[in-house]
């Protein structure tokens, strides 16, 4: 498996408490830019005002350091653009019966 698919893996147990969904699959991850051993992840928060943003913002970069081959991790929350349902991917609104 490539890295770029180990994290994506490592990324799919980081859940979003409040919604039970992953990170990964619910759109959270907006890039992921690997530079031979170092990983740069851009992300978001479903709000502003997440109470666990914290919380999942560490696991996000607990996730990326632990994948073997990842020695340093870079991560950054942005907020442009912003987190809506329609940057949910169809995928997930099918399997979580949204459609």
């Amino acid at each position: 498996m490539q890295l770029r698919e180990q994290i994506i893996a490592s990324l799919r147990e980081v859940y979003d408490p409040e919604i039970s969904i992953n990170v990964y699959d619910l759109g959270l991850i907006y890039d992921i830019e690997i530079i031979e051993d170092h990983v740069h992840v851009k992300h978001t928060l479903t709000s502003f005002a997440c109470p666990f943003a914290e919380q999942i913002c560490n696991d996000i970069y607990d996730a990326c350091i632990s994948t073997p081959g990842v020695e340093t991790v870079e991560r950054e929350l942005v907020w442009n653009p912003p987190f809506g349902p329609d940057m949910v991917p169809e995928e997930t609104k099918f399997a979580m019966g949204w459609d």
